[in-house]
């Protein structure tokens, strides 16, 4: 099982072009697999697709990854511009969709109501996979509509692999359905165990196969002690449970927790620190130290 480490980069990151580009440039010089931005439209973030555009032109290796929303897109121009990307950056994309916070904010952004946003991904995840591959693609659904339309450039990558995130039972399902694999946040070990069960269960049923290296965690972490704020986040998405349960504090933590989520069958991770560093070279730094030696 290979072993794959990468980071998120928060609102901390994005403060001006030199702290961005010396953070993404140190992740890839110590050894991470990947950057990740993730797409809050009303929150202090970077474009995750400006922003890993810009990441690949000043690194070379580093793997360019997006927890980013479909919802109320086009869906043309969504597969022209990652296509774009992971052309121009070597075939370095990695994706995962995801429907959007539930915020009152972000509900006003995307102008689509929480409930109909698994449908959004339903239909848009097999028409770009075909936009990306096929000549000409004839597409009659409840939102977009083409005849015979044929999309340049193509992904480098082929098949440019698409992941999906949530914990819900509808998500769950979703996944096994259709996704290339799973990379969700705040569940257990435990209950990432049983939700791996469940897509892989939802895949058999349907004739499709998950991938078993497939199945990463998005964590997020803290260094010294889990702050009032990122516990709120926390309870806000999982009212009952205690903030410590899904969040290590201090690396030897950090490490230990990885090693329970290996232990039952997951192997790739983005990394999230809770709070921003003062200085993202010296977290990466300490990072680096604490949890690369896991990546094989």
């Amino acid at each position: 099982m290979k072993i794959r480490i990468g980071v998120g980069l928060g609102a901390g990151g994005a403060s001006d072009s030199a702290t961005f580009a010396g953070a993404v440039q140190s992740m890839e010089r110590l050894g991470f697999d990947s950057l990740w931005l993730s797409e809050v439209l009303t929150g202090a973030v970077v474009d995750p697709l400006a922003g890993l555009a810009f990441a690949g032109g000043v690194t070379k290796k580093l793997k360019l990854g997006t927890t980013m929303t479909v919802t109320g897109r086009n869906p043309i121009r969504m597969a022209k511009e990652l296509a774009t990307i992971d052309r121009l950056s070597g075939g370095r994309l990695l994706l995962v969709f995801v429907p959007g916070l539930t915020d009152r904010f972000e509900d006003q952004a995307l102008g689509v109501p929480v409930a109909e946003r698994g449908a959004w991904i339903e239909e848009m995840l097999p028409l770009v996979r075909r936009l990306w591959s096929e000549d000409q693609v004839s597409h009659t659904g409840q939102r977009f509509s083409y005849d015979g339309l044929s999309l340049q450039p193509r992904p480098l990558q082929q098949p440019l692999e698409v992941w999906l995130g949530g914990t819900a039972q509808s998500a769950l399902r979703r996944a096994g359905r259709l996704s290339d694999g799973w990379l969700p946040s705040l569940c257990t070990p435990a209950e990432a165990a049983a939700g791996r069960a469940a897509i892989e269960a939802t895949a058999a049923e349907v004739g499709r196969r998950v991938d078993p290296e497939h199945f990463g965690i998005s964590l997020a972490y803290a260094r010294d002690e889990i702050s009032p704020a990122q516990a709120a986040r926390v309870t806000k998405r999982r009212p009952g449970l205690d903030p410590a349960t899904l969040i290590p504090v201090g690396m030897p933590a950090v490490r230990q927790m990885l090693e329970r989520y290996v232990h039952v069958g997951f192997s790739k991770f983005v990394l999230r620190p809770g709070e921003t560093p003062q200085s993202w070279p010296a977290e990466l730094e300490e990072l680096a130290a604490g949890v690369l030696p896991l990546q094989t």
